[in-house]
């Protein structure tokens, strides 16, 4: 009853103030993630009435978790507040928060850990076991307090997952525009293979190269005008020829220095022996001596 205090309570008796804790703890442990927000949801509310029905019984210090939405239904809203601008003071606060905690369960663990074993044995005597329900009790309102903000935060994720999922199609962005549909066909090198292609494969249509042209020609596209969208003009020259005048110029000069070779025998019989030495010597046959 919450009209008692916690000294009317039986020393036998405290381990059933956990109950609530300990039905928090195994929902949290159900597997099944169609039902995963109500399970978060239901040891939500155990733990919250764990953590009052202490508060109650002045078992420890400690400020009660904020109610959810669900919760908040019947009053009034609580007001916005911007996201950009997160609150510095209670970001701190809760932070100094959660060390202390760490801080107070890793007593309560030490202790409980050297107190277990008389207490189990029966050893023990009244004080003691009473003392011994009490730290579990506080170690449990620790646990409660950090499965709360657990579940706080997973419950955030799941609502925001929901909503995405039902959001319409429209508001997600706009649509691609529909491409029409290529027809397949093969290009062949003259009639007789494209004979052969069309008798293998009668669900194609084939064509050769010349038809291809053709057909792109009645479609008024022109070679010449797709050069600038990268595909290259197969009727045009490879390289650009060079102006007459050029070339006549080049040959006239070319003539011009085979005859003064050969007018030049000293010239030629030097080639002629350079061409020999090279001969037995092949290049850095020189420097072979001088190799670390």
């Amino acid at each position: 009853s919450e009209n008692e205090e916690l000294e009317e309570i039986a020393s036998a008796d405290l381990k059933f103030l956990l109950l609530p804790a300990l039905l928090g703890a195994l929902t949290l442990k159900q597997v099944d993630l169609s039902r995963r927000m109500e399970h978060l949801e239901s040891a939500r509310e155990h733990f919250l009435r764990f953590l009052k029905l202490c508060r109650s019984y002045g078992l420890g210090s400690f400020q009660l978790p904020t109610a959810t939405s669900s919760e908040e239904g019947a009053g009034s809203p609580p007001a916005p507040r911007d996201p950009a601008q997160p609150n510095l003071v209670a970001m701190a606060m809760s932070r100094k928060a959660k060390i202390e905690r760490y801080k107070q369960k890793k007593e309560l663990e030490n202790k409980l850990a050297s107190m277990r074993s008389f207490v189990e044995s029966g050893t023990a005597e009244e004080e003691q076991i009473r003392e011994f329900y009490i730290l579990q009790i506080q170690k449990w309102i620790s646990t409660s307090l950090e499965e709360i903000e657990s579940i706080d935060q997973e419950l955030v994720i799941l609502r925001s997952r929901d909503t995405a999922r039902q959001a319409p199609a429209g508001s997600r962005g706009p649509s691609r525009p529909a491409r029409a549909p290529v027809k397949p066909f093969i290009l062949t090198r003259d009639a007789a293979q494209a004979r052969v292609f069309g008798a293998g494969y009668p669900g194609l249509p084939t064509m050769t190269v010349d038809d291809w042209y053709e057909q792109r020609r009645r479609q008024g596209i022109d070679s010449h005008s797709q050069q600038g969208f990268g595909e290259p003009d197969l009727g045009s020259p490879a390289c650009p020829s060079p102006p007459a005048g050029a070339s006549d110029e080049e040959s006239q000069k070319q003539q011009q220095e085979e005859k003064e070779e050969e007018d030049d025998e000293e010239a030629l019989q030097k080639a002629r022996n350079w061409d020999d030495w090279k001969d037995t010597h092949p290049r850095g046959y020189g420097n072979r001596h001088n190799m670390g």
